[in-house]
């Protein structure tokens, strides 16, 4: 199958003058800085120091990444109401692409884990937090008119095997439309509420409470989503997705990457700037990170991390292939990293 973003025109792709030197390609640091904010401030370091940069904020299919594609894409965003996690009302937002056929949805906008304040989270949370909203913003994009929906699953703060959301597709008439789920990570259905319930409220109890119902809800769908990678996203919402509407799951990292143009644009440059939040293998945070390294790595091109903080050893950022890592967690910190980075490119 053709992927529908191959027909879309990359916005930055028009960038392509020899005097390029650095690609800063960043993701966001979570909760505190938008990537496209990270990514400007790096590159006026870069620009002050004499050298030259194209910015290309990125994602690995958490949140943010519907403004990521809408930016390099081109589109429109268009809110509704929506239910939150604990069913309430929420203004969300999902985007139609410049080809008119191609929607992205993040469910974070409704299902998000943000939507729910520090004191609410609990055990009672975690197990009432439902993907409805996502459903609903799913069969919105479907209405006016989508053909195919992007669902981006990062930072959600369900663990409902994709139920809530089903139940809102259930109750329009969807079609045969085409769902991509974007994830970013590779857990499993049955292993997302050991992996990520205690992080959304979820005690050793309700873990298991959850567990059990993971495993009953998947032996009423139409395929058994338990041991296939990657349908543990978004506690269990890809494997919904997957089992009921045969949604095709897929790294969001490598996604977002391929539909930004990034392996062209990093083979005319002199250096790659990347970077996120936390660069942390236990936690599996770094994704990205470590994507554009390996894609570095092929092309030839040197890659170096500006993060918030940097929890890696040596001999794993060497296996990773970075060449350097920069920690700097506010903007005047990400320009003079920058700034840095700026000199080398311009050597």
């Amino acid at each position: 199958m053709t992927d529908p973003l191959e027909a879309l025109p990359v916005r930055l792709a028009a960038h392509t003058d020899e005097t390029r030197r650095a690609l800063v390609a960043p993701d966001s640091f979570k909760g505190t800085i938008a990537a496209a904010d990270v990514a400007a401030a790096i590159a006026r370091g870069v620009r002050a120091a004499g050298s030259t940069a194209v910015e290309l904020p990125v994602a690995d299919g958490g949140e943010g990444t519907m403004d990521v594609l809408v930016r390099a894409l081109g589109g429109e965003l268009h809110t509704v109401v929506a239910s939150d996690p604990l069913g309430r009302q929420v203004q969300a937002s999902w985007a139609l692409l410049t080809d008119g056929r191609t929607a992205v949805v993040e469910a974070a906008q409704a299902s998000g884990l943000g939507l729910v304040g520090r004191t609410e989270r609990g055990p009672a949370t975690a197990w009432a937090a439902s993907t409805r909203g996502t459903g609903e913003l799913i069969a919105a994009a479907v209405a006016a008119g989508a053909e195919r929906v992007l669902v981006t699953v990062g930072g959600s703060a369900t663990t409902d095997g994709g139920a809530g959301a089903l139940e809102a597709l259930a109750e329009v008439d969807v079609g045969d439309v085409a769902i991509d789920v974007l994830c970013d990570v590779t857990t499993s259905f049955e292993q997302a509420p050991a992996v990520f319930a205690p992080q959304k409220g979820a005690d050793a109890s309700t873990v298991a409470q959850l567990e059990r119902r993971l495993t009953a809800l998947a032996a009423t769908f139409a395929r058994d989503p338990r041991d296939e990678p990657m349908t543990g996203a978004a506690g269990g919402l890809a494997g919904g997705l997957w089992a009921q509407h045969g949604a095709r799951l897929v790294s969001g990292a490598a996604y977002v990457l391929d539909a930004l143009g990034f392996d062209g644009l990093a083979r005319s440059t002199t250096l790659v700037v990347t970077g996120e939040g936390r660069l942390d293998l236990q936690t599996r945070q770094g994704k990205i990170v470590g994507e554009i390294a390996r894609r570095c790595r092929g092309i030839g091109v040197p890659c170096h991390a500006v993060v918030g903080r940097n929890k890696l050893a040596p001999h794993e950022r060497d296996e990773i292939g970075i060449a350097a890592i920069t920690e700097a967690g506010t903007i005047a910190a990400l320009e003079a990293a920058g700034t840095a980075l700026g000199r080398r490119g311009a050597g």
